[in-house]
């Protein structure tokens, strides 16, 4: 008996901290808040229709930004994938929100590859290039690892890079750093917060 009113006890006091414990905080993200960050300052490239774009082009929306590549075999389909069922997710609120992907092989992600691939998951979706150099510039600026790995056949090759998504919000100031394999709805949990 004393034995029973002991595990009783200890099963009351664990019902009564669990009911003391604090929800958890819609106010939160699950995403780094990396607000303030002296980093993805900016870019300048050209979008998959051939037309000059920057990060101030988005100002009044939330903008995503991902760096990948088109042959990606798994990292770069699977985030875009994530980021197409995230906008399903915000519903209505999806269209305060510009993905914006930046290509880490402008020798092979012509505008024309970018044009069929990045729309392909979203028609809102927008692919960006430039030149070698304009491409390492950027992901210098943004802290993003690439690095060419050579395949096995004739100039095939695959890219080893940084994974995750930066978010901005509306004033165009960077907010949030996603990482690679985020549910979607944490991801549109974040986007509602900086919304």
């Amino acid at each position: 008996m004393h034995s029973l009113l002991k595990s009783l006890s200890f099963l009351l006091l664990i019902c009564i901290l669990t009911a003391c414990k604090p929800a958890a905080d819609s106010n939160k993200t699950v995403a780094t808040d990396i607000s303030g960050a002296d980093f993805a300052q900016g870019l300048s490239l050209t979008d998959h229709n051939g037309k000059p774009t920057s990060l101030q082009d988005f100002k009044g929306k939330a903008v995503v930004l991902f760096f990948g590549y088109t042959h990606c075999p798994d990292v770069c389909p699977t985030t875009m994938l994530d980021l197409k069922h995230t906008m399903k997710l915000l519903g209505k609120r999806a269209d305060e929100v510009q993905v914006l992907f930046v290509t880490l092989d402008p020798e092979r992600d012509t505008q024309e590859v970018l044009a069929k691939f990045v729309p392909s998951f979203d028609a809102r979706f927008i692919g960006l290039r430039g030149s070698v150099a304009e491409i390492n510039a950027t992901a210098q600026v943004f802290k993003i690892f690439a690095s060419k790995v050579q395949s096995e056949g004739k100039g095939a090759y695959t890219i080893d890079h940084s994974a995750g998504l930066y978010v901005f919000d509306k004033a165009g100031k960077i907010r949030l750093y996603v990482e690679y394999a985020e549910k979607p709805a944490d991801i549109a949990h974040d986007i509602l917060h900086i919304l």
